[in-house]
């Protein structure tokens, strides 16, 4: 389906004339028909017709809530099942030609209730099903935007195609007749409708539309002129000369102007082209919309009942995005309880499309009943003959709506009945369903609050309950709050080898080793590997400072790492050498004897040396071994070197002899990027202090340097990164020595690096990350976390290395691989399964990298079984599976009644007869501790266990003690739903309206009060129950607080027969004053009642609005049903003014 925004004016009027020429379809009713399905524009319809031009039935556009592509809709489904319907062969097709089929189908949700009605249509193409989809969301769209006189037309033309059977678009006399009680009015006695025929020009007792318009317009004028009275006394009064028709006087420009600006108050008539667009919107006559347009009376009065005159601020239903970076429990969210439930809660259906519907009107918390199924977890109402629907289901349709309506995020409240092993079967279907949509960790794991929604877009939160932490747990985050405590700094000292070995034997002392050795740890900083001295104890493996060259005896060993000969690990090392070697040598004319050498691919302290020769290229291995600490390299064994250096030196002054070789090194390939020692990167002759901050700033270790040369001659700073800053020390040349902050002489700057690379740089840190250009402009492109766990690795004195540990790694909370990896045929990689970071080691041989790995495996399996015991037995006493428990971040579900000791990840969930009532005085101290408790955590109010019939409370009290999840049975349409929807039509009805800053901080006051003073004047098209309504109007200030009842209420006259245009004039109807304490917290609800033949007041419609958005002057009530949806045209006219007292 293509998007309706995506699409330009021309392509979507093309689409709306598709759909009104009609398109035949198969219609699923109760039977399944092939019908024209087409849109009547004009009456804002849409028809199924039958070949012979019979109409079977008209569905109102304006009901229409969703337009949906198949999948497995239960009008579709009941036909599978059907054996007899002629059309079940299409569920028996191949799964390609079944997707296929499946994208002609699309079903339409309409209706005003709870529980929407469906129709389920297929098309013969899927081009025209897509048309069909993306028209119907056009229109489905379009149609709340309507101005109100075009509505008066459309649902005028209804009226008439209503009862013109035979299509000639006009009404005869005889049709009116039956037609007007229908339209709520019940006509007079005598010549009335012969004497209006005449009227409006009829010649035949035939109307047609143009007519039939004017005869309504007479209609609607006659019984209510008497308002026009209103306007012609008080402030900015305008005289009416003649109210004998709708056209027989006009109010003037400016008349409406000042009108608008001195009684209305309206922000809009500021602006004179405002003022002159919305009379244009009201005139009928083209002439008239010039730019000093006039409003006939009846013109005007439609204004006043009007949608564009709302009593209701369209400025509070927009979203405010600055409102929501507040945490969630500054909120009252929109929530359900019993989401699945159509009905009561011992017999009605369950339903998943309850919970596509509660989401769709904005609902941000919704509740799922789980219990254990034959196969999978189901949601009923546990114990009853309520029906059940299976979670999954449930999920799904989630997944599907729960963004719709608002990006805000979705609080799933599970209520959990199933055993251990559905309740893992529930985990893993939110996951697999949900995916990143679910919220598994903290955004914020320091944070002391819960996060805001705008924080939480788009996330799905899980509220269930969690397994109590365990003491070792709490120890271990107790451990991880004193990384802040800086390391106690040791004194600036040389310690040789065989200090380091004492400290490790004496802490090896009554600890149980379970191995020991050397480790070539993969440092991703340099990108290469150091040798540190580990111990695998406790489960966890312990490693020391990296062991430098200096260190041991092994110098000489490793000093062609500095030469540009030597070209390290290659990436497909023969390969890569050869293409090196080739590309050089014919280029420049190589001569026999050009080498380079380079580490082996296979085997760890051998290298192979490539040589050009008689124009091919030859491989050599260089062996290397160590006995008694010395170590020896060698081409053949017959002739030993003390180091790979002298190897080379000596073979380029005599011939190479082996293996058919006669030559003498004659030259080599350098390496690439490759820079003498003195230039090795360290040094700048041209940085600033702020560009060497930056440049160590970048590298997430301590240990990074610099050396920098300064202004002045003969000086320079070292910049050192150490604990997370950068600290700078002056150098300074001195008859040819370099002095380091008056304390230390170096014959060069070499000799200081090489120095502090081997000790600690005043007791804090070795000299170990060289950052050079390249290196920092790495890091700009890096994630930095991955790095950070090294540099604030802290570990207990109390280990087996005693002061030379560097860090630890806990064994029990990796998963450990081994494989090829960095150019080395073995390397095992343990890797943290909670913070991914990566350890990664190899040794001298394969051998020993199999041992250590086997080592960690062992521990690793260990521990695992050790936790699955330790889960099962945690899982057999809380009867809740580790893997639901782990979905729970923010809203843990705590079954304690009362409101102390609390952290803000909670949520406490009570009754609504829980919930201290104003005017109570012993709950005022409760009060005061839930108002406190719910600045930083969350409350969810339920309807009490009593209310089977699935009845509501009244939310009031516990919105005013800040409870943010006040959860109601959203299929039960009364007078707290209402609130309810009022509540949360605030804020762009996005499910979230953020509580008043006295409810959020006591230190914050109330805002002044209030009187708002209402009278009712008059009303149009109200509801028609199958008979003409004699209606009265009830006016209700919500919340109750106590006193007398006509303090929060009053009634109008009954006005006998006539729901089309009653009005309320006169001292039997006088205005009422109420007094408003609070007004963040106060309603004003609108009910207009019938009374019956027992004089009992019947409910017909109403309409609710929060204080705060209710605007002054002569206002129109949109009306709407007991669902709060939309009744057509339907409306009161009030005056309010509003004082603050």
């Amino acid at each position: 389906m293509v998007e309706g925004s995506d699409l330009t004016e021309n392509e979507r009027r093309r689409v709306i004339e598709h759909l009104q020429t009609g398109t035949e379809m198969m219609v699923y009713q109760q039977r399944v028909e092939r019908l024209t399905v087409q849109v009547i524009r004009e009456s804002t319809q849409m028809a199924l017709i039958r070949s012979d031009d019979k109409i079977v039935r008209m569905l109102d556009i304006f009901e229409f809530k969703e337009v949906r592509q198949w999948e497995t809709f239960r009008d579709f489904q009941q036909f599978n099942e059907s054996r007899g319907s002629r059309f079940r062969r299409i569920f028996y097709q191949s799964e390609k030609e079944l997707q296929q089929d499946s994208r002609k189908c699309l079903t339409i949700f309409y209706g005003s209730e709870f529980i929407l009605k469906s129709l389920s249509l297929k098309a013969d193409s899927v081009e025209d099903a897509e048309r069909w989809l993306t028209g119907l969301e056009l229109l489905r769209q379009e149609t709340p935007a309507t101005h109100t006189p075009e509505i008066v037309e459309s649902w005028l033309r209804k009226q008439m195609y209503s009862v013109d059977q035979t299509k000639k678009n006009s009404i005869t006399l005889k049709e009116l007749k039956s037609l007007l009680p229908q339209m709520n009015f019940k006509v007079p006695g005598g010549r009335f409708l012969e004497d209006k025929f005449v009227e409006v020009g009829a010649n035949d007792y035939s109307l047609d539309f143009q007519q039939f318009s004017k005869f309504y317009n007479l209609l609607i004028f006659e019984n209510q002129k008497m308002l026009l009275e209103e306007f012609e006394k008080g402030p900015a009064a305008f005289k009416i000369s003649n109210t004998d028709s709708p056209e027989s006087s006009v109010v003037s420009l400016y008349d409406f102007h000042n009108f608008l600006l001195y009684r209305q108050k309206d922000t809009c008539a500021r602006n004179v082209n405002q003022v002159q667009e919305l009379m244009t919107i009201f005139i009928e006559d083209t002439i008239r919309k010039t730019i000093n347009p006039t409003l006939t009376v009846g013109e005007f009065l439609s204004f006043l009942f009007s949608k564009e005159n709302s009593i209701w601020d369209e400025k509070f239903s927009e979203i405010c995005p600055l409102d929501m970076n507040n945490p969630l429990s500054h909120y009252w969210i929109n929530s359900s309880h019993n989401t699945y439930l159509t009905g009561d809660q011992l017999c009605s259906d369950s339903s998943i499309e309850a919970y596509v519907r509660c989401l769709r009107l904005g609902c941000r918390c919704i509740e799922l009943d789980c219990w254990n199924g034959p196969e999978e977890p189901v949601i009923y109402h546990g114990r009853t003959m309520t029906s059940k629907i299976k979670f999954k289901d449930v999920v799904k349709a989630i997944n599907d709506h729960a963004f719709i309506t608002s990006e805000y995020p979705v609080v799933l409240s599970l209520e959990q009945h199933c055993d251990i092993k559905q309740q893992k079967m529930m985990a893993q279907i939110l996951q697999d369903i949900f995916q990143d949509k679910l919220l598994t960790e903290p955004l914020e794991p320091e944070a002391e609050d819960l996060p805001s929604p705008n924080q939480l877009k788009g996330k799905i939160i899980i509220k269930h309950q969690k397994i109590t932490e365990s003491d070792q747990t709490v120890k271990l985050e107790e451990e991880r709050g004193n990384t802040a405590v800086k390391r106690k700094l040791d004194s600036f000292k040389k310690i040789g080898n065989s200090c380091r070995e004492k400290q490790i034997r004496k802490a090896r002392e009554n600890r149980v080793v379970e191995k020991e050795g050397e480790l070539c740890i993969w440092d991703p900083i340099d990108k290469r590997f150091y040798r540190h001295d580990c111990v695998i104890s406790d489960n966890k493996l312990y490693y020391s400072e990296e062991k430098w060259k200096e260190d041991s005896p092994e110098s000489d060993s490793e000093l062609h790492l500095s030469e540009p000969w030597f070209h390290g690990f290659l990436a497909e090392g023969r390969i890569t050498a050869e293409k090196l070697l080739r590309d050089f040598c014919q280029g420049k004319n190589g001569k026999d004897g050009t080498f380079l050498v380079r580490e082996s691919e296979k085997l760890i302290r051998n290298y192979n040396i490539s040589l050009w020769t008689n124009g091919r290229i030859q491989h050599y291995r260089i062996f290397c071994s160590s006995q008694n600490g010395q170590w020896s390299f060698y081409l053949t064994c017959k002739q030993l070197f003390p180091s790979m250096c002298a190897l080379i030196e000596y073979y380029t002054q005599n011939l190479i002899k082996y293996d058919g070789l006669n030559l003498r090194l004659s030259g080599f390939l350098p390496r690439l990027n490759f820079v003498p020692l003195r230039h090795l990167g360290w040094f700048y002759s041209n940085l600033s202090q702020a560009e060497a901050e930056d440049y160590l700033l970048r590298i997430p270790r301590d240990g990074a340097f610099l050396i920098r040369q300064t202004e002045k001659p003969d000086t320079f700073t070292l910049s050192v990164r150490f604990d997370g800053d950068v600290e700078h020390y002056l150098i300074y040349q001195y008859n040819s020595k370099y002095v380091l902050t008056d304390a230390y002489e170096f014959g060069s700057l070499e000799d200081l690096v090489s120095c502090f690379r081997r000790e600690l740089f005043y007791g804090k840190t070795k000299l170990r990350y060289p950052v050079t250009p390249q290196l920092a402009a790495r890091f700009c492109l890096v994630d930095l976390s991955k790095y950070d766990y090294e540099q604030y690795s802290e570990v207990s004195k109390d280990n087996p290395l005693g002061d030379q540990c560097k860090g630890v790694v806990d064994i029990s909370k990796c998963t450990v691989a081994c494989k090829a990896k960095h150019a080395r045929p073995l390397v095992v990689t343990l890797l943290n399964r909670e913070s991914f970071n990566p350890t990664e080691f190899t040794c001298e041989n394969v051998e020993q990298v199999d041992e250590w790995y086997q080592a960690l495996l062992n521990i690793i399996q260990n521990e695992q079984s050790l936790e699955k015991a330790r889960i099962a037995e945690m899982e057999s006493k809380t009867k809740i599976a580790v893997q639901m428990s782990d979905m729970v971040i923010y809203c843990q579900s705590i079954k304690k009644k009362t409101f102390e000791n609390y952290n803000y990840k909670e949520v406490r969930s009570v009754p609504d007869n829980m919930v201290p009532k104003e005017g109570n005085e012993t709950a005022v101290e409760k009060s005061d501790s839930i108002l406190e408790y719910n600045r930083k955590a969350v409350t969810r109010v339920y309807p009490c266990s009593g209310r089977v019939d699935s009845s509501n409370f009244d939310p009031c009290p516990s919105w005013k003690l800040g409870c943010q999840m006040v959860a109601l049975n959203f299929q039960t349409a009364d007078k707290f739903m209402q609130l309810n929807g009022a509540l949360f039509s605030l804020n762009g009805g996005m499910g979230y309206v953020l509580k008043p800053e006295w409810i959020r901080d006591p230190a914050k006051k109330k805002p002044a009060k209030q009187s708002i003073i209402i009278r009712v004047m008059a009303a149009r098209h109200l509801p028609n129950p199958d008979h003409i309504v004699s209606p009265f109007v009830q006016v209700e200030l919500w919340p109750y607080t106590g006193g007398q009842a006509d303090d929060y209420s009053f009634k109008t006259t009954l006005f006998k027969d006539n729901g089309l245009n009653p009005v309320w004039l006169g001292p039997m109807n006088p205005p009422k004053c109420f007094k408003i304490d609070e007004p963040d917290l106060a309603f004003l609800r609108f009910v207009v009642f019938e009374e019956d033949t027992f004089s009992d007041a019947k409910f017909l419609a109403q309409a609710t609005f929060p204080v705060r958005g209710v605007r002054s002057g002569y206002r129109s009530v949109q009306l709407k049903n007991r669902c709060s949806e939309n009744l057509e045209l339907s409306s009161l006219l009030v005056h309010v003014q509003q004082l603050e007292v």
